[in-house]
Parts: structure tokens; C-alpha cells; sequence
């Protein structure tokens, strides 16, 4: 992978990470090896491949919990060059090139610019990302289950995925094209292929009674004995329409951190004129410690018409109030999550649970001190909850705690509703209101007016930052919420986060 240009760099890079596994507050991750594949952007083919262990400098880190993810082990490793070492062959083939990976926005991306920022060098850009974990989520949708690179390749009959760097980059490369192939077909014959057309005996899915994941249609053992992966079947059309045109590029971001949680569904998600992407010469900004860009546009918040607005937040439906909430009919199960891990859902009467709540009252407003894994600030505010409230998100702390615990979680676990010394008879609620990491940043969470009539206006915001947001939602200000009940287990902490869906904010 000798070095060239980086306008001559067309080659997509597909790589992966294999990390130690943190098992303790403030633990770093540790590389523990590093695969990567040259594609070929006209023909998809495999062009050259680099893959290493990897030593860290603390083979502590290399916990039995990490061993059990990828199979590495200390004694695999200690013979191993450092990052450091290699370090000069990781930016070669990285820097200047497209990225592609699964989930590598959220990981591997900041894997690689923390093990460089450990030595001391500046770490390599991209010139555009393919996240398939993200993509996919929103084009493929849901049709093979969860989106995680065991169930796709299931889905596909491409055998077991091996938790091991260079074989899961070949492995993503065959199920970007597989997938991006289907959706060229249908795209073809809309209304002959349709999704049910599509369900493969493959796919996994979950039974949202019980959360059980299940095998629709015959049981059918997938093996890669024997089986031949037809690499050129689309070569032709990449000759003909040139690489800007090609269906991968469909799938090409760039500059773009939105990160697609694996259980999202996406309207729309086979239409083909939706896909298409301008590929700009752009550096990807840091997951981990991005700084906001100077910005001297004046902030400015428009509002649309009430009937635009009356069509964006139609009713409430699968929203609950904490009144219709019964205590026994709450349920908490597990759901696949990325990279093999788990991740809690609360139900009531099977179907899942979220709720709405009226009237709440800010005690603190906005607050935008921390980063999300893009550098950009994560905004959330705490306001006043009642004790009915209370008791519906204190029982789906017990529930969801004890099933932590039974899953194997050593995490210390917070409570949902804070109480602090002087404010016993006052519990409060932190409040999320996530945003959406693309060239242009925008609020995730759908925000109204609500004026004294009762009628609702939405807001539109021409920035993403926290001179907009803050004005609006500061102490003493009331606000109608619905939100959703989300589990998180990061770094020995666990618990569940309430996040905003939409916020109706009432006029003074």
C-alpha cells in the first residue's frame, strides 16, 4: 500500500478494530489488532489487505471479559508490535481515503484516533465514511432483524462472523454489496419486489411478547463450505455508469457522524433517488474531541404554520401518561445491541414503553457541558416530577436493575429520579434532547410552542447550539413531554435514560 496523492486515493478502505473491553470507571480502550481491505470502487473486488496483533502497553487490560468478545488472549499479543510501531502503516492505508466499517462513526474511528493521540501524532483523515451499521439501519431496514454483522451475514448465508479484524472486514464488504444489490432490484420493480418478497428464511426476528429471538420461516444452517462469493456481478454496471454512480456510493457519507440505533426504522428505506449522496473532499472531525467551529451566523428561530405543526405531532399515540401505566404490567427484556452486546427494554403489555407527562416544571435549565461521541454538546435540562411519576419510573428501576444483575452487569446502577438531601419532598428527572450529527446538526427531539389557547406551533431552528435552546427552556418554564425510557451500561455505570421525543413548550 504504497503512499500516492490523496486525490488519487479512490480506493475504499474497510477496516476494524479488535479492542480490550473496559471493566472499570474511566478505563481506556487498548487495540488489540487491526484488519483492513483496498476496494476496488468500479468492480468491489478486494485489492490489497493489511492485518496485525497488536500489543498494548498494559496487557492487564486484557480482562476474561475481553477475551470472550474476540478470542485474544495475552499470551496472543505479547510477541505483538506495538501501535506505535505500526502507526506509520495504519495511516497510510487509512488517510485520504474513504472509510467504510460497521459502526465505525461510534468505535472504530475513535479507537484509532485515541491510539494516536497516545503517541503523539496526528491521526488520519478520511475523505468520506460508509457506516453500514447507520446506512443500512435506514435503507435496509429491519427485514433481517437486528443490524448487527452477525445477524446480516446470517441473513445472507455468508456464515459465522468471527469477531476477528480482518474477517469481519470481509465480511462487511460482502453484506454492503448484497444489500445494496437487493435494493437496486427493487428499486427496478417496485411493484413486483416487495419487502414481505424479500424475508429470508434467515432472518432473525423478536417476538415482541416475550423479546425472544426467533427463526421465521424453516430452520436453516448456514456454512461457507463450498460457497463461491460472486464478486464481479455488478462490475458491469460500474464500468458503464463510473464509480460516482455506482450503488456503494449510495451508501457514501461524508463529514457525517449520525449514528442509526440498530432497532430504528426508517420510512422509505428502499427508494434508490433517495440514496444518492454528493461525495465531498471533506475531513472527518474527531468522535471523541471535536471542538464546535467558530460560528458568526445570527441565530435565528422560525416557526411553521399551525397546520404543518398539528400535522407533526398528531395526537400521542404510544405515548402513556403515568396514570395509565399499571405497576404489574411493566416488563423488561433483552435486545441485541452492537458488537455482541445487550441492551435492556422496558414494555408494558408487550408493546414498549414510553410516556408523556404534562406540566412539568424546569428546576435547571439547558445544560450542554458534556460531549456526545461526535464532540458536539449533548443537551438535557431537569425539571420537577410528580409522585405518580415517580413511582412508575421507580418500579421500572427495580425491574430493569434486577434483570442488569441477572444478565451478568457489575455496573453500578443510578436511580432514574434523583433525590438529594434537602429536596426529599421535590424528586427530580433529567430530561435528554439528542441531536442529529450531520453536516448540519439538528435536534432529534421534535420542539413546539404551546400557547395559552392550546394550540402548538413547531419550531425550527436554523442552528443547533445552546444560545437557541437555552432561552427557551429555563428555570420555571412548563413544559408538556413525551419521552422514552432508554438503558444505558457504559464504563461500570448503568441505568435508564429519559429521552425527549417531543417537547411542547408553553408560552408565558
Amino acid at each position: 500500500m504504497s503512499p500516492t496523492a490523496d486525490d488519487a486515493r479512490s480506493e475504499i478502505a474497510f477496516f476494524d478494530v479488535e479492542t480490550t473491553v473496559p471493566t472499570r470507571s474511566g478505563q481506556r480502550f487498548a487495540i488489540l489488532e487491526f484488519g483492513s481491505i483496498l476496494v476496488c470502487p468500479r468492480k468491489l473486488v478486494e485489492l490489497e489487505s493489511y492485518s496485525t496483533l497488536v500489543r498494548p502497553s498494559d496487557l492487564s487490560l486484557i480482562s476474561s471479559l475481553s477475551v470472550r468478545c474476540n478470542g485474544i488472549n495475552p499470551d496472543a499479543v505479547v510477541s505483538a508490535p506495538t501501535f506505535a510501531e505500526i502507526a506509520d502503516k495504519v495511516h497510510d492505508i487509512l488517510h485520504g481515503r474513504i472509510w467504510a466499517g460497521h459502526n465505525i462513526l461510534r468505535f472504530d474511528c475513535a479507537r484509532i484516533r485515541e491510539a494516536f493521540a497516545e503517541i503523539g501524532r496526528p491521526a488520519p483523515e478520511p475523505k468520506g465514511t460508509i457506516d453500514s451499521l447507520a446506512l443500512l439501519t435506514q435503507k435496509f431496514g429491519r427485514r433481517a432483524g437486528d443490524m448487527k454483522m452477525a445477524t446480516l451475514a446470517t441473513y445472507f448465508g455468508l456464515g459465522q462472523q468471527t469477531h476477528r479484524s480482518l474477517d469481519d472486514v470481509r465480511m462487511n464488504l460482502e453484506v454492503v454489496k448484497y444489500c445494496a444489490t437487493v435494493l437496486f432490484l427493487e428499486s427496478s420493480l417496485p411493484d413486483i419486489f416487495t419487502t414481505n418478497s424479500w424475508v429470508s428464511p434467515n432472518a432473525t426476528t423478536r417476538s415482541r411478547s416475550n423479546g425472544k429471538l426467533s427463526n421465521g420461516g424453516s430452520s436453516i444452517s448456514s456454512s461457507t463450505s463450498g460457497q463461491k462469493i460472486e464478486k464481479d456481478r455488478i462490475l458491469s454496471l460500474a464500468d458503464q455508469r463510473g464509480v460516482e454512480a455506482h450503488p456503494i456510493f449510495s451508501l457514501l457519507t461524508t463529514n457525517s457522524d449520525e449514528v442509526v440505533e440498530p432497532d430504528t426504522v426508517q420510512a422509505d428505506a428502499f427508494k434508490m433517488d433517495s440514496l444518492s449522496v454528493e461525495l465531498r473532499a471533506e475531513p472527518l472531525l474527531s468522535d471523541v474531541a471535536m471542538e464546535e467551529q467558530p460560528d458568526n451566523q445570527n441565530s435565528d428561530i422560525s416557526v411553521s404554520s399551525p397546520v404543518a405543526a398539528s400535522e407533526g405531532c398528531s395526537g400521542y399515540a404510544g405515548f402513556l401518561e403515568p396514570e395509565e401505566v399499571s405497576i404489574p404490567s411493566i416488563g423488561a427484556y433483552l435486545v441485541p445491541f452492537y458488537r455482541g452486546s445487550q441492551r435492556i427494554q422496558l414494555s408494558h403489555n408487550g408493546a414498549t414503553l414510553q410516556l408523556r407527562c404534562n406540566h412539568l416544571r424546569v428546576r435547571f435549565g439547558v445544560d450542554d457541558k458534556y460531549r456526545n461521541n461526535a464532540g458536539r454538546p449533548k443537551f438535557s435540562f431537569v425539571v420537577d416530577t410528580s409522585p405518580t411519576l415517580c413511582r412508575v419510573l421507580d418500579a421500572c428501576d427495580d425491574i430493569a436493575q434486577k434483570l442488569s444483575i441477572d444478565s451478568g452487569s457489575s455496573s453500578e446502577w443510578r436511580s432514574v429520579v434523583s433525590r438529594k438531601n434537602g429536596f426529599v419532598n421535590s424528586p427530580t428527572i433529567r430530561l435528554q434532547i439528542p441531536t442529529v450529527n450531520a453536516d448540519v446538526p439538528r435536534y432529534e427531539t421534535e420542539i413546539y410552542r404551546k400557547e395559552p389557547s392550546g394550540s402548538s406551533e413547531k419550531l425550527v431552528f436554523s442552528q443547533c447550539n445552546a444560545a437557541e435552546i437555552k432561552p427557551l427552556i429555563s428555570t420555571g418554564t412548563l413544559v408538556d413531554a413525551c419521552f422514552s425510557l432508554d438503558h444505558y451500561d457504559y464504563q461500570q455505570n448503568a441505568g435508564i435514560r429519559l429521552v425527549a421525543k417531543k417537547l411542547f413548550i408553553h408560552s408565558n
